[in-house]
């Protein structure tokens, strides 16, 4: 039995639930996000509460519910509200800055990385003195704000002696010991 996939979920005012053809259409005010389900899945849409409904009690059948009911929870809230990651870089010399879409990290390499960020994300870069760098990613989308946070992550991966590298606001980085003398 799949808790979560049994759950209802709540659907604020000003968002717009639409399911046919196994496609789910969210619409909000500014956004639109859709997501495909597998065969056999249906919603069923009351005054503000929506259910994911299984087609069966196979194991497969109820591994989906769960994702799929978790995929439209945070589809409506990234309309509704929105997601926002923060990455923080730690070490000497790193800097970071953006002119519009696109995102310059100086992480030690011996050239710039110039990263074109997708549309959906907005991107801001805080650089304050005597503080490490940080960069502020909000969309709407949970999962392609993931996937940029995780591949600007994966330029410059936190090591465990110094700490040196990229890493999320927050994060706990499992030191290591170095040389004993």
């Amino acid at each position: 039995m799949s808790r979560i996939g049994l759950a209802t979920i709540n659907v604020p005012e000003g968002i717009n639930v639409s399911f046919n053809n196994n496609e789910v259409t969210i619409k909000g005010n500014k956004f639109e996000l859709s997501e495909t389900l597998k065969e056999g899945f249906e919603l069923k849409i009351e005054d503000n509460e929506l259910n994911v409904i299984r087609p069966d009690d196979t194991k497969e059948s109820k591994a989906l519910h769960g994702l799929y009911r978790a995929l439209i929870q945070n589809m409506i809230t990234g309309i509704n509200t929105g997601f926002t990651k923060e990455l923080e870089l730690v070490g000497v010399g790193y800097r970071a800055s953006n002119q519009g879409q696109k995102l310059d990290l100086a992480l030690g390499f011996s050239h710039n990385i110039v990263i074109e960020l997708p549309e959906e994300i907005k991107v801001e870069t805080v650089n304050e003195k005597g503080k490490n760098p940080i960069i502020k990613l909000s969309s709407h989308d949970k999962q392609l704000l993931g996937m940029v946070a995780a591949k600007i992550r994966s330029f410059r991966k936190p090591e465990p002696y110094k700490g040196k590298g990229v890493k999320f606001v927050g994060e706990q980085i499992r030191r290591k010991a170095g040389k004993s003398a």
